[in-house]
């Protein structure tokens, strides 16, 4: 072959471009992991020539084998691509040629790389998003697990990271799940709109060739195919929105972190670190830290740097494509890469670590968790709760004073603060009756928190059918 057609695009141009050229606009290597689903368009693409009359029976049957082989020596390691190959498409082209000589040339009739690389990526994502949704699933099942051990455990709930009132620990747990089940929702509901092909599209007008597309979609897996040749090419709106969704998820998996890098030090001493899940010092040998949680809270920087920066790139591009465009790939990359590294430490983090029961409950009631009980028990007894919680405010302005507990107060202090503070309050001023009052949906009641489990699982095994039952093209 000669320079010129190497190149996909060199034959209008007289002499190879600048090296300055090649090298910018050569696709970097990590790109070329896109072949397998690059070839599963061209196994469609074929059959779509077919149909067209490009290609008779046997010459089809040649191309299919060919690019099952080159699938499977590029996944075997026997075939790389060249310093030479522009990208993944010129990759495929060269070998395919190389092969079948004149026969592989007749594959780019009716399309494009503009819906070809558009189709690469959306088969990655669609693949890719049952991955990490699968990974999701395992840290779900390690916090259930966790849950499931502390529905009756005790310990002090926060706001502004100031202990507020008691919950018990699956509770707390069970919360980070349910923004989890959402990521994951998330997913479900971005596949229900990416599932739509864009083959077919060629340049951005559409193929003359390729006037089938919707059976290459049906081939490759997709519900459809998209309804605009133009769109089709131009859009990476699925793109940015898969981003968001993994950036969502990053900031709840960082989230979680932050709590295990609290929960685990000296000054909460809630949970142990397995030794598998924490490394030490160089310089300091009673060290033990939560390098997991804080490696994972750093990462959710770098995925909402992913979707900011793709916004960024498709900001005020005209339609259709342009090659500003190929940026998109970075940004996924990476982002699933990092998911897939961070996921199944954070799963591993959380089911292996051990729960101080003991420890959870003694800080339980501390900082007066237990003083909202006082004005709800006031209210149900006709008290307005304006003035209940100003009762109540009174009597803990004395307790602090005396440096006592709510549940230490005599009832003659009581009724100093407040005559309808009669004695009967002391009973609702257990961490027991504090937890069993909130028996609403979606309470921290154990009763509740059971329900809410259980819920919680039917909804997992729903995502774990949907993980499972895809049947588009996955490596």
């Amino acid at each position: 072959m000669s320079e010129s057609t190497d190149r996909l695009w060199g034959a209008r141009f007289k002499s190879g471009p600048a090296k300055a050229l090649a090298a910018l606009s050569r696709c970097p290597d990590d790109y070329f992991r896109l072949t397998p689903y690059d070839l599963a368009g061209s196994l469609a693409h074929a059959r779509e020539l077919q149909r067209a009359g490009l290609l008779d029976e046997a010459e089809t049957q040649a191309m299919l084998e060919a690019l099952d082989g080159i699938g499977n020596d590029f996944r075997e390691g026997r075939l790389q691509p060249m310093p030479g190959d522009e990208d993944v498409h010129t990759f495929i082209e060269r070998v395919l040629t190389e092969r079948l000589g004149a026969l592989g040339g007749k594959l780019r009739a009716g399309r494009s790389r503009n819906d070809q690389t558009a189709n690469d990526l959306r088969l990655f994502l669609r693949d890719h998003a049952r991955l990490i949704a699968s990974e999701v699933l395992n840290l779900q099942q390690a916090l259930v697990m966790q849950a499931e051990q502390h529905i009756e455990s005790i310990c002090p709930g926060f706001t502004h990271l100031q202990q507020a009132q008691p919950v018990v620990f699956a509770h707390h747990l069970l919360a980070h799940s349910q923004a989890m089940l959402r990521d994951v929702q998330r997913l479900v509901d971005w596949d229900a709109r990416t599932a739509l092909s864009p083959l077919g599209a060629a340049a951005m007008a559409g193929s003359a060739i390729a006037r089938q597309p919707e059976l290459s979609a049906r081939e490759m897996g997709y519900d459809g195919t998209c309804e605009n040749s133009i769109d089709a090419v131009a859009s990476r709106d699925h793109v940015a929105e898969f981003l968001f969704a993994a950036s969502m998820l990053g900031v709840n998996i960082s989230r979680l972190a932050e709590e295990f890098c609290l929960w685990s030090s000296r000054q909460f001493r809630w949970v142990q670190l397995d030794d598998g899940y924490a490394t030490g010092s160089s310089i300091m040998p009673q060290k033990k830290n939560p390098d997991i949680a804080e490696l994972a809270r750093g990462k959710a920087g770098r995925l909402i740097g992913n979707l900011t920066g793709l916004l960024s790139t498709l900001k005020s591009l005209p339609l259709s494509y342009n090659r500003d465009l190929s940026e998109d790939k970075h940004h996924v990359l990476d982002t699933v890469d990092t998911l897939l590294l961070v996921l199944p430490a954070m799963a591993g983090m959380v089911a292996t670590m051990q729960v101080q029961v003991d420890e959870l409950r003694r800080q339980a009631p501390l900082g007066f968790t237990l003083a909202t009980e006082v004005a709800d028990w006031l209210s149900l007894r006709g008290v307005p709760f304006k003035v209940a919680h100003e009762i109540t405010g009174a009597l803990v302005q004395l307790c602090e004073q005396h440096q006592l507990e709510l549940w230490e107060v005599t009832p003659a202090m009581l009724a100093g603060v407040d005559e309808r503070l009669t004695p009967e309050v002391r009973d609702c001023l257990t961490l027991e009756a504090a937890i069993a009052a909130r028996s609403g949906r979606g309470g921290t009641a154990p009763e509740r928190v059971r329900e809410q489990l259980a819920r919680l699982k039917t909804a997992l095994g729903g995502q774990q059918q949907w993980t499972e039952a895809y049947s588009g093209f996955r490596i």
